[in-house]
């Protein structure tokens, strides 16, 4: 009987020792990112280890602060990754868009000449018995728009680091508006629209520039279309509803993505009677405001083609939900040029463009300036890439900064004509990529870490959108679409690849530095990446200027992804 029950305990044992071996461990690491089978290498160099590398603070929220939670946070590992946290030298002044005391001093300028005309529109409107509040502006040196300014370089829009979009976006999410006025491409057209073109020069959409308290600005898109609804198939890309949910989400990938391209953007519930009717100094703005039979106050916009009320948006009964885009440094001191895409559509009924037929039309691109030398072509793949995952087809035209030169990042303006068909991938906004056949070394890697279920799309998106105030931003419909689409762009990856050989598609955006100091050197060894196995990782300099990290390792292969 005692050997029966010995026998008995010691199985039971050895059953809850397997349980914890082969069950129990592996969920824990899984739960807590607990590190697996590790290489050999070890960090050498501290301002390389991911524990202690600069973390991206405005992607932060207090909901996120404990140790348990950070570790769950699928966004958070990503930005921990050493993809993201790739040190960069010191920026000279050069390399920066704006100097801090040329950009204050035009400010200072702008508000008291704001000040000015403030009085006179207060007194003008009260002579004609209307009343406009006197919202006193504080203008702070140290206001978040201000520093976003003033941390655009000649590599991004704002460092990964940056704590001042964070404070930027709860702004704009927040802070009191003080004016609202039309955009300056609305005014251009003064309420005159030519009926006969079928592309409008301010597009089908309603926007609104917002002063805040700061003297800050946002520019106003607000909601035209709900969330679960798509785009009719039969509609043209051209005519299609502009959607501020597609703003803020664009913002959102593009920095998941680490291009940091797109302006910050957040959402926002405006009262259109009180931060809008009743703040504008602008009488035409003014007069485009009605009550609806269902008592919500509702605007449209002024020009004629859509002057009517059956086009109108609505409070209920005041609020409006939106999204608020910050608006760039002023073109008078830091002028942008607008180049027409050369895969632009053709914005009529019936015609086709000459790359929609030439399958080698790459061929000419190559030959043309700027596309001839540089990296202006492999920054066009990169916003192609970006168009496709959102399903933008209304790229047309793209700006750079002209300080930054023919080398400068270009800027992913305009995007709410994205994220509106969830089940259908418009494979022809690929275009540069399937013609050119050739992609950034650094972005694929970063697709291809999206790609990797530790760091999946969707879920990074999810939880990067669910801190926005109007969550949900996207459905998941459009969320998985993006993890799809993202399947497709490395697939036609792979089909380059095996055309023409990794060598002429895969191009490296980095070159070693011989110039870099010894003690940047030699024995900087990492596991780079848990699932690739162990690489090297050594300081070395961008063609122009910027130190990246060298990885000497072939890529993921393409078969294992799908």
């Amino acid at each position: 009987m005692r050997r029966d029950r010995l026998l008995v305990a010691v199985t039971l044992v050895t059953l809850l020792a397997a349980d914890i071996h082969f069950v129990l461990l592996p969920r824990l690491k899984s739960w807590y990112h607990l590190p697996g089978e590790s290489c050999e290498c070890r960090v050498t160099n501290g301002s390389l280890d991911t524990g202690g590398a600069t973390t991206v603070t405005w992607t932060m929220s207090q909901n996120f602060t404990t140790a348990s939670t950070k570790r769950s946070s699928k966004l958070e590992r990503l930005f921990g990754h050493p993809l993201y946290n790739i040190r960069l030298p010191e920026l000279g002044p050069d390399e920066l868009l704006l100097q801090r005391e040329e950009l204050m001093n035009y400010y200072k300028r702008k508000v008291s000449r704001w000040e000015r005309l403030k009085k006179f529109y207060i007194e003008t409107a009260a002579a004609s018995n209307i009343t406009i509040p006197d919202h006193p502006v504080t203008f702070d040196p140290e206001a978040s728009w201000l520093q976003f300014h003033l941390g655009i370089n000649r590599y991004a829009l704002y460092s990964r680091d940056d704590s001042s979009v964070d404070r930027l976006l709860r702004d704009m999410q927040t802070a009191t508006v003080i004016s609202a006025d039309f955009t300056q491409d609305e005014k251009a057209l003064k309420g005159a629209c030519d009926c006969s073109q079928v592309v409008k020069p301010s597009g089908l959409h309603l926007k609104l520039a917002l002063k805040l308290q700061d003297f800050g600005k946002a520019m106003f898109k607000p909601m035209r279309q709900e969330r679960h609804e798509e785009t009719p198939e039969n509609f043209f890309y051209f005519v299609d509803f502009q959607r501020h949910n597609a703003e803020i989400a664009a913002f959102h990938l593009d920095r998941v993505l680490d291009f940091r391209r797109v302006p910050p953007v957040a959402g926002r519930f405006v009262n259109v009677t009180g931060e809008i009717l009743y703040i504008t100094h602008n009488e035409e703005l003014r007069s485009v405001f009605f009550i609806s039979p269902a008592n919500n106050t509702c605007f449209f916009a002024k020009c004629l083609y859509v002057c009517k009320s059956e086009y109108a948006v609505c409070g209920h009964p005041d609020l409006l939900e939106g999204s608020m885009s910050a608006y760039l440094p002023g073109l008078s001191i830091a002028p942008r040029i607008s180049i027409p895409n050369p895969w632009i559509r053709s914005y009529s009924f019936t015609g086709r463009e000459e790359w929609e037929v030439n399958p080698l039309y790459c061929d000419t691109v190559k030959k043309l300036y700027p596309y001839n030398s540089g990296n202006r072509l492999l920054n066009m793949i990169d916003m192609a890439v970006f168009d496709f995952l959102t399903g933008n087809m209304d790229r047309h035209h793209y700006e750079i900064f002209t300080k930054f030169g023919d080398d400068g990042f270009l800027l992913h303006l305009d995007n709410a004509r994205g994220f509106g068909r969830y089940s259908h991938d418009e494979m022809s906004i690929l275009a540069p990529l399937t013609q050119c056949c050739m992609i950034k070394r650094s972005t694929l890697f970063r697709l291809q870490l999206l790609a990797q279920s530790e760091y999946r799309l969707s879920d990074v998106m999810r939880e990067s959108l669910s801190r926005d105030p109007l969550t949900p931003v996207l459905t998941e419909e459009h969320l998985q679409a993006l993890d799809r689409r993202l399947a497709q762009v490395l697939r036609t990856v792979e089909e380059c690849v095996k055309k023409l050989g990794e060598a002429h598609v895969v191009i490296t955006d980095f070159v070693e530095s011989s110039g870099v100091t010894t003690s940047h050197q030699g024995g900087n060894k990492r596991c780079l990446f848990d699932h690739f196995g162990c690489v090297n990782a050594n300081y070395i300099q961008f063609g122009t200027g910027v130190y990246f990290i060298l990885f000497n390792f072939t890529p993921i292969s393409f078969n294992n992804l799908f």
